[in-house]
């Protein structure tokens, strides 16, 4: 077990002996002197050593060959190297012998010149740079690249002419700077004015370009890069998204060349004159923008005036917005504003003064939405446009206005051009036609065969489709105004209204004044504003429907097409009366009555012509009566029977007929008898019992009182309710009876012969006596 751990010991001494530095062999040593069998160790040492020999000889064997070859090169070497000897010592000898012929004079020369060239070389090396940059000057110059030239002035000025020293040429360039300078800021002012040149005459494409891309994106609110020209949409509502946007201007460097204005600015820059160039830059524009803002005396005349107008403002301030997010400072926010501030009043103030020029609202409307499109484009800039869309609402008053007058000269040709008859319809396809323009609810009329008439005339579908109509043109004006759904329902209901109350209206009335407007016409206007006014909540749905706002809404504005189409029925009622009772008079007129004409002898005389006339015509027109509202026939025949029956009231007390027989008043009392007829026979539907015979009840008692001559009843009852003669008046009696004494005195001269006549003489001065004794008793 000893021998092992011995035969390990020895192999880590040798491995030690193997890898240790001599130096520090020592301890190694002694550790295999102070063991117990240190005669192992040596054998084992030697065994080692007889091993690295073999090892050592292996290698020598194998490069041997390597070092003979070694060997032999070198030999080879050695010959040649004798010969580089002697070719080196032999040079060396020829050089000694050239440089026996050199003067210390030639040599000193030699050095001056050496010592001449290498200030020249060092003189050139600082002028070389200066040439070349004066020579690059020259090229930049001729290019007309000013800011790097003005760079390279700058750097030449500073850097290399300060090292080239004082020489003439120098000097000349010194000199020059300035010059160049001067130039070159005068270039760059002219490019400037050449820039602000062509934008004026840009402004107009920019701008149209501009307002042709918000248009194009569907009406939404663009907004841009700034400092780029790029355009973005922004959706707003329900306005178009981006992504079916096609853009037509990328940058306004599209149109217009920046760079003037960027190199000018950088220029004045470098020369310290930024300030200057800010003002005069800015006093330019101002001078350019107060040009624009100016409208052409014609503008109002046509649309596309209006658009240049636009066209260049917008194109003006799409160059400022953009010279102010590229430039740094040129312009800043506060200018631009303050200018917009000075357009946006000019520009209200142009467009209220030329607009009032306008009479045709489809213009006025086309130049509602160039003006939103003007706006909607400035806003996408960031400049405030509410004034605009406050000017909007008012040139909508005008818009109204406008339209008001169109649709008052519509409605008269409606009227015109009416027939004044119903409808004939023979097809159900023609029927369907009819209802589908106006809301026609007729039950018994549907069950009717073909062919049957609507109720009313072509005026009610005309009107209520215009009407329609009027109320499209107010949405038009009202869309795209920032407006709520409330405010346009308003508008329009307030619009509508106008039209109903003034302008409708107006028509009626003039419809229903024409001269040659017959009661026919009257019956049938009075039967069309009947179906209009009933159609007055189909328009309030038809309002809420394109509105979306409920007719019930609290605030809502209603409709007032009741009270106009009443109105309008009331005045052709009126007008019917008065008509009818115009036409009465021309037959009255006719009325030829003998007022001295003796009593018939034969018993009752015949009717007079007029009169039996005048009742055919009045059966012939109440016959026209029946679709009338019954009130209003009614009311037109009562009406009729009191105006014949006043009107021959008339006739017999008139001042200049002096004379009245007892034979006029029997032929007068036929002709109330005939009256009487008529109004029995019932000519319109609805009177209850004798209603009618009270028209001619006055006249009726009158005439009673003188043909059964019933005085002594008559001044016995009078004032009694249950007098016969109720309606006699006493003064009517006394003027007919004064009337009937003096024609008594005038056909009887001799009556003082005759007891008959004397007597009935006395009779009538009785009579007159108690009569105005009695009028003296109720006067008191």
């Amino acid at each position: 077990m000893a021998s092992v751990e011995a035969a390990a010991e020895h192999e880590r001494i040798l491995r030690e002996i193997e890898s240790t530095d001599t130096n520090c062999i020592g301890p190694t040593l002694r550790s295999v002197y102070d063991g117990q069998e240190h005669g192992l160790f040596m054998e084992k040492l030697d065994a080692r050593i007889r091993n690295h020999d073999r090892e050592i000889e292996k290698m020598c064997n194998h490069h041997f060959q390597g070092f003979v070859d070694s060997i032999t090169e070198l030999l080879k070497v050695r010959g040649e190297a004798q010969k580089l000897k002697s070719q080196v010592t032999e040079t060396n000898r020829r050089l000694q012998d050239d440089g026996k012929d050199v003067s210390g004079i030639e040599l000193q020369q030699c050095r001056v010149q050496q010592r001449n060239i290498a200030t020249t070389i060092d003189k050139l090396t600082h002028c070389l740079p200066v040439l070349e940059m004066y020579g690059r000057l020259q090229e930049q110059m001729k290019a007309k690249r000013y800011y790097p030239a003005l760079r390279t002035l700058e750097q030449l000025e500073q850097t290399c002419l300060p090292r080239a020293g004082q020489y003439r040429f120098c000097s000349i360039m010194a000199e020059n700077i300035p010059r160049l300078r001067t130039q070159i800021r005068d270039t760059a002012m002219t490019q400037l004015r050449d820039f602000l040149e062509s934008i004026r005459k840009h402004s107009d494409k920019i701008g149209e370009t501009a307002m042709k891309q918000v248009s194009g994106g569907g009406g939404g609110v663009w907004h841009h890069t700034p400092g780029s020209g790029f355009f973005h949409l922004r959706k707003e509502g329900r306005r178009t998204s981006l992504s079916t946007f096609t853009p037509v201007l990328q940058s306004t460097h599209d149109l217009v060349d920046f760079s003037p204005v960027y190199r000018c600015l950088h220029i004045y820059t470098v020369l310290g004159l930024r300030d200057v160039f800010e003002n005069y830059y800015r006093k330019q524009r101002r001078k350019q923008a107060r040009l624009v803002l100016q409208p052409h005396s014609n503008m109002h005349e046509t649309l596309e005036g209006y658009r240049r107008y636009f066209n260049q403002i917008v194109g003006f301030f799409v160059v400022e917005d953009h010279v102010l997010h590229t430039t740094q400072g040129l312009v800043n926010r506060a200018y631009v504003e303050e200018l917009w501030e000075l357009a946006l009043s000019k520009i209200v103030a142009a467009l209220r003064t030329h607009s009032s020029y306008c009479d045709d609202p489809d213009l006025i409307l086309d130049l509602k939405n160039l003006i939103v499109l003007f706006a909607d484009t400035l806003q996408g800039y960031g400049f405030p446009v509410s004034q605009l869309f406050d000017m909007l609402l008012e040139m909508r008053e005008q818009y109204g206005e406008i339209l008001l007058k169109r649709w008052n000269i519509t409605f008269r040709q409606v009227l015109d051009q009416d027939n004044y008859s119903p409808i004939p319809v023979s097809t159900e396809q023609e029927y369907r036609s009819y209802t589908a323009q106006f809301p026609l609810q007729d039950p018994d009329l549907d069950k009717l065969p073909f062919p049957k008439k609507l109720p009313f005339s072509e005026f009610v579908p005309k009107v209520y489709c215009q009407l329609k109509e009027f109320i499209y043109a107010c949405l038009k004006y009202s869309e795209d105004l920032h407006l709520s759904s409330t405010e346009v329902d308003d508008m329009i209901r307030k619009s509508t209204n106008l039209l109903l109350t003034r302008t409708l209206s107006h028509c009626l009335q003039y419809g229903i004044k024409k001269k040659n407007v017959g009661l026919a016409e009257l019956v049938q206007v009075i039967i069309n504003t009947t179906h209009l006014e009933q159609s007055c909540h189909f328009l309030e749905e038809f309002i809420s429907n394109i509105t979306n706002v409920p007719p019930d809404t609290v605030n809502a504005t209603k409709l007032y097409g009741t009270s106009t189409f009443k109105d309008a029925r009331h005045a052709a009622e009126a007008e019917i009366y008065t008509s009818l009772n115009a036409k009465i008079d021309q037959f009255l007129q006719l009325a030829d009555y003998d007022w001295t004409a003796p009593v018939p002898a034969g018993g009752a005389p015949a009717a007079s012509d007029y009169l039996v006339d005048l009742i055919a015509f009045l059966r012939s027109t109440f016959s026209v009566f029946t679709n009338l509202p019954g009130k209003v026939a009614q009311t037109a025949c009562m009406s009729a029977c009191k105006h014949i029956s006043t009107c021959l009231l008339q006739l017999l007390l008139d001042p200049e007929v002096r004379y009245v027989s007892m034979g006029a008043l029997h032929q007068l009392n036929t002709d109330v008898h005939e009256c009487e007829s008529f109004a029995r026979a019932g000519p319109v539907a609805g009177f209850q019992g004798d209603t009618l015979l009270l028209a001619f009840s006055d006249l009726r008692q009158l005439l009673d009182l003188f043909t059964q001559w019933d005085w002594s009843t008559y001044l016995a009852d009078y004032g009694k309710p249950s007098c016969k003669y109720l309606r006699v008046n006493p003064n009517t009696a006394l003027t007919l009876l004064e009337k009937m004494k003096e024609t008594s005195k005038k056909n009887n001269v001799f009556a003082q012969f005759r007891k008959t006549d004397r007597d009935r003489q006395k009779l009538i001065d009785t009579i007159i006596k108690q009569l105005r004794n009695l009028i003296a008793q109720h006067q008191t």
